[in-house]
């Protein structure tokens, strides 16, 4: 049963809550376009963390992280500045809005405010309740050129919200837990620019310029956690395919008659804690991408095979994406210093530039550190900084005629994050 302070708490959720829905901006996520990690600790770590509970944002990496957080707040802040362009070289031979003028164009909008927060009770019997609210992911660019499809400006606004409630389970011994998070997800979406594709579009009145559309979904997280001794935890998690409401006004672009549900990913990782203050933390991390047709599906031969739109329309040709997560963390109160590294092979293959010229999600490599300074019993303060290096993937043009292969795109994107978080015991 919650206390008084309790109730108090669960009141400043509800108020934050709308301060999410209103803040909540658009972000151009980093593995594919899914963020690295969800809380400001968990950042640090370079998104390791599914055997290592740190925060109330711990159920969005593993439910059952719950069971051992305790009571408290946690709200971050993050200032994400991803920097993407793409490069064309070798004149266009075809048709204007398909052989694209020679050049190197960058996109605008590099800097974005990325808000997150979540709490946690304590019930009887070994449960916990939580609630969670992140976002998880999306994508942006915005080309103020002509060069692109022969419109200006030309681009995509992608983002993802997750509101997450959690129940935990923690056995009599207090060294095994389960946990479940329904999950409810509101997507916001728009292009720009792409006119010159309705010709190959089932709707092309529904196409491209549309404004922001609306969709929202469901789905849900389990996860496990064992500390099976004083050093050594492990951890997994699965998250499934959240099925979204169609994009409408898209129903002309995206494949399933604006169809863009939310892959399913699972992630299992360790602990180990050595010496005194020190912990590190390994996840590996199974995103699928492939299986939403509206991502996966290819562009060629699809464009040509059935029109944008359709059960089996052109996609981007995201292939699925295994991450690799190791943090280290290490300090005694009142600091803790905390480091990350991450790596996993980009979803873009060199077959699909043209089309991800919209949604350049090539990131591979994330290097991160950060640190927490308590501030008292109950309070403390957290920094993660985040930066991942330029990345880049070539291919031709396969559009271009009547001489295909001889215009190459190259796309390019490197990314900074910095977040600042606050916790409080209650």
């Amino acid at each position: 049963m919650m206390t008084r302070t309790s109730q108090q708490a669960a009141l400043r959720i509800a108020g934050l809550a709308a301060l999410f829905a209103l803040v909540a901006g658009p972000v151009l996520a980093t593995n594919g376009y899914l963020i690295h990690g969800i809380g400001t600790r968990a950042k640090a770590l370079a998104g390791a963390g599914v055997a290592l509970p740190q925060d109330a944002l711990a159920p969005g990496t593993n439910p059952a992280g719950l069971a051992f957080i305790g009571e408290r707040f946690d709200a971050g802040m993050g200032l994400f500045s991803p920097r993407r362009q793409y490069t064309i070289t070798g004149f266009p031979t075809g048709p204007p809005q398909f052989g694209l003028l020679p050049g190197t164009v960058e996109s605008d909008s590099e800097m974005f405010f990325v808000p997150n927060f979540g709490a946690s009770w304590v019930l009887s019997g070994g449960s916990s309740v939580g609630l969670a609210l992140y976002g998880q992911g999306g994508m942006n660019t915005d080309y103020p050129t002509s060069t692109i499809f022969g419109t200006s400006p030309t681009g995509v606004d992608l983002s993802q919200m997750f509101i997450v409630p959690t129940w935990a389970w923690k056995d009599s011994s207090g060294r095994h837990a389960f946990g479940i998070s329904p999950i409810l997800a509101i997507q916001f979406f728009e292009v720009q620019g792409v006119q010159a594709f309705g010709m190959f579009s089932s709707d092309p009145a529904n196409l491209s310029n549309k404004g922001h559309d609306q969709s929202i979904g469901s789905g849900a997280r389990l996860g496990y956690l064992g500390k099976f001794t004083d050093r050594f935890s492990l951890g997994f998690s699965w998250q499934s395919e959240i099925g979204m409401d169609k994009f409408d006004d898209y129903a002309g672009l995206f494949a399933e008659q604006g169809g863009f549900d939310i892959p399913s990913n699972w992630t299992a990782g360790i602990a180990y804690r050595f010496g005194t203050s020190a912990v590190l933390a390994l996840d590996y991390q199974e995103i699928m991408y492939s299986d939403i047709a509206s991502v996966g599906n290819p562009f060629l031969p699809n464009l040509v095979q059935g029109p944008l739109g359709s059960n089996n329309g052109a996609g981007f040709g995201w292939q699925d994406m295994s991450v690799i997560k190791v943090g280290l963390q290490w300090g005694t109160a009142p600091w803790t210093w905390r480091a990350g590294f991450s790596t996993g092979d980009q979803p873009i293959p060199p077959s699909e530039v043209l089309f991800n010229i919209l949604a350049p999600g090539v990131m591979e490599e994330h290097i991160t550190v950060g640190f927490t300074r308590e501030l008292g019993t109950s309070r403390a303060f957290s920094m993660s900084l985040m930066h991942a290096p330029s990345v880049s993937v070539s291919g031709v043009n396969p559009l271009e005629a009547p001489i295909p292969g001889q215009q190459t795109i190259t796309l390019e994107m490197d990314q900074f994050d910095l977040e600042f978080g606050y916790s409080w015991g209650f």
